[in-house]
């Protein structure tokens, strides 16, 4: 940069002077403060001033203050590092966990009864210190399954084929799927409009607003089996807009207009709908296969079905009434929650195309379920059936069952308790355990028994000497 005469006033604009008189110097730094990354730092200008200073180089100057950059970003840099030095613990809860194992290592060093051998002593271990954890949860379900797995090989208990020998049962499978039908529920929003259809319905008086609810519900049961993503999923954003448009809102002291009986109606009734279904809720094909296990049993969804229908469906006729009896909402009509569902209706327009490819996939799988022993097609032949037309139309994605980290997390724990119940039973454990258990069961009773006869023939003996 060429320096300029300071008496030239074409290029600094400086008007001429007058005889005598002393030109202005420049003094090139005058601080102005600046912030990068929140620290100041002093930024030079070029100005004029009336003291007679020396002008220093601009060239120099702009290296100082560059210099003066890279200083203050490296020590924000610094600060920035420094003040999070550790990340945050991302592991397993230490508390719970350290329970889980010490529940396996009690039992495990505990001597085993006899008749009960010592390789089913140790996975009874394994299996109480899995339970303990999952209840607990110092992992999540699927990892604290995992774990069990891996203690029962590390100690030799199981081989490597026996303790994931259950992957290949298709109860575990079956819950998977039904989690990625229910993917496709939410998905094409058929959940919600089935819901609303029978708000607009049968809705216009609280106790029928509570039925509506109950059995829509009921009726996505056997293809949703979470009750999470049933109730809370669908269910709960539908019922808050409901009581929002019948006036009951928490905290403003409305909610006993309508909320309140109607969230324990749909809280209460979405535990039986569970129950009515091989598939409505995960635990269910859990109980079918430690059935199968013990007496050799086999429920399938039709034999699961047929004995939990009847009971299911008066108990979802009885409770809402009974609730209603007990627990009245002031509101006894509501006439603003078909208003409201017919508008949800307008709003979602017509059918679309992979609601009505759900709504046919879902009618073919659930007939499939229901009619399978006469065409000798089983559950989850029936559900691979209906997911595959679910993947090749574009309904769910396979990306999407990727994603749905619920299905195999269940997959995961469930697979896992399978294969340890099912070789405790194999182990004896189960036999040994119910033949026990008789036993102590009578003990108790007899002496239960004898110590009311012996109180009842002390009291009338003291009145008779009374």
């Amino acid at each position: 940069m060429a320096s300029l005469p300071l008496s030239s006033s074409c290029h600094l604009g400086f008007r001429p002077l007058s005889r005598g008189q002393s030109p202005p110097s420049i003094s090139f730094l005058r601080s102005r403060s600046s912030s990068i990354g929140g620290k100041q730092f002093q930024q030079s200008l070029l100005t004029t001033t009336t003291n007679p200073l020396r002008v220093p180089s601009p060239i120099s100057q702009t290296n100082r203050v560059a210099r003066k950059l890279t200083t203050v970003v490296r020590a924000s840099s610094a600060t920035a590092v420094t003040s999070n030095p550790n990340p945050p613990w991302q592991g397993a809860a230490l508390k719970p966990l350290a329970a889980a194992i010490a529940t396996g290592v009690i039992l495990w060093f505990v001597p085993q009864p006899a008749g009960v051998s010592r390789n089913a002593w140790q996975l009874l271990a394994i299996f109480l210190a899995t339970i303990v954890g999952i209840i607990t949860q110092p992992l999540p379900l699927g990892a604290v399954a995992l774990l069990g797995l891996g203690a029962s090989v590390l100690t030799k208990t199981l081989t490597f084929a026996a303790a994931f020998s259950a992957f290949g049962d298709p109860i575990p499978w079956l819950i998977a799927l039904a989690f990625f039908f229910a993917r496709g529920f939410i998905k094409t929003g058929l959940g919600n409009r089935i819901a609303y259809q029978f708000v607009s319905l049968f809705g216009s008086s609280s106790l029928g607003l509570g039925y509506s609810l109950v059995f829509s519900e009921a009726l996505l049961a056997p293809a949703i089996p979470s009750v999470s993503a049933r109730a809370g999923g669908i269910f709960l954003p539908l019922v808050k807009s409901l009581c929002v448009a019948c006036g009951s809102n928490v905290g403003d002291g409305t909610e006993n207009r309508l909320g309140s009986w109607l969230m324990l109606t749909c809280f209460q009734t979405s535990c039986i709908s569970s129950a009515m279904f091989l598939t409505g809720m995960a635990a269910n094909p859990l109980s079918a296969n430690l059935t199968f296990n013990t007496i050799k049993q086999t429920l399938g969804w039709t034999d699961w079905a047929k004995a939990a229908f009847v009971p299911g469906l008066v108990s979802l006729i009885v409770v809402p009434l009974l609730l209603y009896v007990i627990y009245p909402p002031t509101v006894k009509s509501s006439p603003d929650a078909p208003k409201l569902a017919r508008e949800k209706l307008e709003s979602m327009g017509p059918m679309s195309r992979n609601e009505i490819i759900m709504a046919g996939t879902l009618l073919l799988t659930v007939g499939l379920w229901i009619f399978g022993g006469v065409l000798n097609v089983d559950a989850v032949t029936a559900a691979i059936l209906g997911l595959s037309v679910l993947l090749v139309t574009g309904v769910v994605t396979w990306k999407e069952c990727l994603a749905e980290s619920v299905a195999w997390d269940t997959l995961t724990w469930f697979a896992a308790l399978i294969a340890m119940a099912g070789y405790l039973n194999k182990y004896g454990l189960i036999s040994w355990f119910s033949q026990t258990v008789v036993k102590v069961c009578l003990l108790l009773f007899l002496l239960k028994y004898n110590f009311a006869c012996l109180f009842s023939f002390v009291s009338l003996l003291r009145h008779f000497v009374v």
